[in-house]
């Protein structure tokens, strides 16, 4: 696969927070001030209007329902269900309890996609182990909505989780998602362990892929192998926070990288990405980490960021509303508060555009009607704006 370095080292260095923490080390997003070419700064034009439609709590994640309704994640545990049409907002009962802390708690959120029929809920969370331990995990209900603008999941069960469970509060990522043919995509961080992203007796660093009960698929490339290795696709990631198919049904993901080194990876079966081997960051104590063309048995990145954008919710465009954009990327940034276009070229992409938001971007969703939808990250206690894009003219 081919590699490109979207930008370039800078001489000035700062520490942004990937879980908006910036105090705790361990959780931390190298930013490296941009003094890098033109092409890589924030472009100050927007083609789009930017309307705040509502404000939430810790917000990470949020899918809509086929009436319109939005469903969004609040990280301290709370499931909220807008109605975009008038701005209520009520709550959906029956989340399971979440492990609230550093990068923890309730995380993402996504229908089954027969959900028209039968109701199906999955959500991502942080769940307490023993001791002072805990992990990803991913349930499924089915959820009721009520009268009063609110609802309930029913029969929630975990249908799998992170193994092992470990101390620490970084590095889930716990991102879900649907391909055409049903199959269930989990990514799992390698919590800040390194490691275990090389170890097949984990299922730390992988990402993951699961009939829609949560059983490995025979055909998964590590099957014959056992135990969790059944659940990998893939080996050798970090921490993923973007997972999205194009419309030629080839699957994307993007990821933190250490100091430097954001990655956008073209998903291949059965590959091995190179964590900690091999990455176009360092370590935060200033170890080295070789690049990936160092050691090409590596799957290498299409697209790296140095300085890093910490990138968090990942689309790949298909609407109406912005034509000139179907089939292009757009990444949330948290350390640079921006919108990050993505083009794609077959096998390759790179950053065509960044627009400066001004705040740090969790989430990005695609509206029904072809609006670009993004949740803002929690700032100082003031909350996290959910905006709708649209075309400025």
């Amino acid at each position: 696969m081919t590699k490109t370095l979207l930008t370039t080292a800078c001489t000035a260095i700062l520490l942004a927070a990937c879980n908006g923490l910036g105090t705790a080390a361990t959780n931390t997003q190298a930013a490296v001030a941009d003094s890098a070419t033109p092409a890589t700064r924030a472009n100050t034009g927007k083609p789009f209007a930017a309307t705040n439609v509502a404000k939430f709590n810790e917000p990470w994640a949020m899918t809509f329902l086929p009436d319109g309704r939005l469903l969004v994640t609040e990280q301290k545990g709370a499931l909220k269900l807008l109605d975009v049409a008038s701005g209520k907002v009520g709550n959906v009962a029956g989340v399971p309890s979440v492990d609230y802390g550093g990068q923890g708690g309730l995380g993402d959120v996504v229908l089954h996609p027969q959900f028209a029929s039968n109701g199906m809920v999955y959500i991502s969370f942080a769940e307490a182990g023993d001791g002072d331990t805990r992990g990803g995990a991913v349930a499924r209900g089915k959820l009721t909505l009520d009268g009063n603008g609110g609802g309930a999941l029913s029969d929630v069960n975990v249908i799998w989780r992170q193994v092992p469970k470990v101390v620490g509060r970084g590095h889930y990522s716990h991102r879900i998602a649907f391909g055409s043919d049903g199959m269930l995509w989990i990514t799992s961080g390698e919590r800040e362990k390194f490691t275990p992203a090389q170890d097949m007796k984990a299922n730390l660093g992988k990402l993951i892929r699961l009939n829609d009960d949560g059983t490995a698929p025979a055909d998964n490339p590590f099957a014959k192998e056992g135990g969790v290795a059944t659940q990998v696709w893939t080996l050798g990631h970090r921490n993923l926070l973007g997972i999205a198919f194009d419309a030629q049904g080839t699957l994307w993901t993007h990821e933190m990288g250490p100091r430097g080194g954001d990655e956008l990876n073209r998903i291949e079966r059965g590959t091995n990405y190179g964590y900690p081997i091999v990455s176009n960051g360092d370590h935060y104590d200033g170890r080295d980490i070789p690049d990936h063309d160092t050691q090409p048995q590596y799957n290498a990145p299409e697209a790296s960021w140095n300085p890093v954008i910490s990138p968090a919710g990942f689309i790949i465009y298909s609407g109406s509303q912005f034509p000139e954009w179907q089939g292009d990327g757009f990444i949330g940034s948290l350390s640079s508060k921006a919108l990050i276009r993505i083009e794609f070229d077959g096998a390759t992409a790179r950053e065509a555009q960044r627009y400066d938001m001004g705040e740090r971007i969790r989430e990005v969703e695609q509206g029904p009607d072809g609006a670009i939808w993004l949740l803002e990250d929690e700032d100082k206690g003031s909350g996290g704006r959910l905006l709708k894009l649209t075309p400025s003219s």
